[in-house]
């Protein structure tokens, strides 16, 4: 990323640090894989000689792993965690994590515990949920699915499904920001990929060209969030775009 997407990502960069992007916790993306075979043998051997039942276990293992469970992905699974959402809080508990299940919306999720500030041993805590410097196109992403996730659901739309094309024009505004135009739908694929892998977007089966946005997005990006980086993005779009005009004036 250039000096200049850097700094342009910097505001949402702040402001995300408070509510986590769940990432898809493969060895080499969520965890160091030596420290993921520990945590996860730890949390199964306290799990089999304590009080969770075995569908309590197998729902915290796999939600330690993975970050998200969606109700209409995992349908059991979720069920589990309903269930057991007092025990399975009470493990996480001590591995400074929280459990935030939303049944209206279906969806449990893991966010990170905001220790006390006097707290002085803050560092040897290992940290389970990681923070990744989004690119600034990933943000900008973000947002038009926020925006769109907002839209339609003030419409009464419970599925929302958003297409590529709409996609590409949401980012229309932005584009003096990420110098990228429409057409560069590899950049896009790869944006999208990385979605999926975050739950925040799912797949619509046996079309590529429409994605559903889940539930995920509103603990990414909440209304508020959405409404300060629309006026962020859109005032430094328009001041990128005044500086391109001037310079192709004056060459």
């Amino acid at each position: 990323m250039s000096e200049d997407d850097k700094s342009n990502a910097s505001f949402f960069d702040q402001q995300i640090s408070q509510t986590e992007v769940l990432d898809e916790p493969t060895g080499e993306h969520h965890f160091e894989s030596d420290e993921m075979t520990q945590v996860e043998a730890e949390v199964a051997e306290t799990a089999r000689t304590g009080y969770l039942e075995p569908d309590a276990r197998q729902a915290l293992v796999y939600i330690l792993k993975h970050g998200v469970i969606l109700a209409d992905q995992k349908p059991v699974l979720y069920e589990h965690i309903v269930r057991y959402t007092k025990e399975i809080s009470h493990y996480l508990a001590d591995l400074y994590l929280n459990l935030l299940v939303d049944e209206a919306a279906g969806v449990a999720l893991i966010l990170q515990q905001k220790l006390a500030e006097e707290e002085d041993h803050e560092e040897d805590i290992f940290s389970l949920v990681s923070r990744r410097t989004l690119t600034l196109y990933d943000t900008l992403l973000l947002v038009v699915l926020r925006k769109h996730f907002q839209d339609r659901q003030a419409i009464g739309e419970t599925k929302i499904i958003i297409e590529i094309s709409q996609i590409e024009r949401g980012l229309v505004p932005f584009l003096p920001l990420t110098k990228s135009t429409k057409r560069d739908r590899s950049q896009l694929n790869g944006a999208l990929k990385r979605m999926v892998e975050r739950k925040i977007l799912s797949r619509v089966r046996a079309d590529d060209e429409r994605y559903e946005v889940t539930q995920v997005i509103r603990y990414v990006v909440g209304a508020e969030l959405l409404s300060r980086l629309l006026k962020e993005y859109q005032a430094l779009a328009e001041s990128a775009d005044i500086v391109e005009q001037g310079e192709m004036n004056e060459s």
